[in-house]
């Protein structure tokens, strides 16, 4: 079996130093060419990324290049420097599910308080997985005036997306010390 992703992580960290490493997942998760870094992002995500790097082509359409996107998210969890907060910031609101659920996961490990506002509109994404990320990243920083947003979504059609708006709640009320639950 190969290498987790922290493990993985941590070895292009000891490679690169943090600044570096850092500063490279930054530029992935701002549209930087992939294709420029295959290196590097083989070091970050290990034999999936080589596979996947090896079925693209700068040709193919960009809604298909989301993958790097999501190793430089998930490699941030393990390894952070503030300087990345921008670009989370940011990618909260990009076009790839896997890529907004990646970053509200980032913003739980590194309890970016700044992502807030950013994460209410992902509540009401698309896709599940998206708004059950956000009820947990709300959960860590969310605060009073995000809870109507969270309320909200604890009409959702989906069991754990309720489920998750339900323990944001709770778990805000008790950081923040008060009833936000209704």
């Amino acid at each position: 079996m190969g290498a987790t992703p922290a493990e993985l992580a941590r070895a292009t960290e000891q490679r690169l130093g943090t600044d570096e490493m850092v500063a490279r997942c930054v530029a992935l998760l701002q549209h930087g060419d992939p294709f420029a870094e295959v290196e590097f992002i083989v070091w970050l995500a290990g034999a999936s990324a080589e596979n996947e790097m090896r079925l693209r082509t700068p040709e193919d359409d960009p809604s298909l290049l989301y993958w790097p996107r999501v190793w430089a998210a998930r490699a941030l969890v393990y390894v952070w420097d503030d300087a990345a907060i921008p670009a989370v910031l940011d990618a909260l609101g990009d076009r790839a599910w896997r890529v907004r659920e990646m970053v509200a996961k980032v913003v739980i490990s590194h309890e970016i308080g700044a992502a807030g506002d950013r994460l209410v509109p992902l509540l009401s994404d698309p896709v599940p997985r998206v708004r059950i990320a956000a009820a947990r990243a709300l959960g860590v920083v969310g605060e009073a005036e995000h809870a109507p947003a969270l309320r909200e979504a604890v009409a959702d059609d989906q069991d754990q997306v309720v489920a998750r708006a339900e323990a944001a709640l709770r778990a805000m009320s008790r950081r923040l010390d008060r009833n936000l639950l209704d």
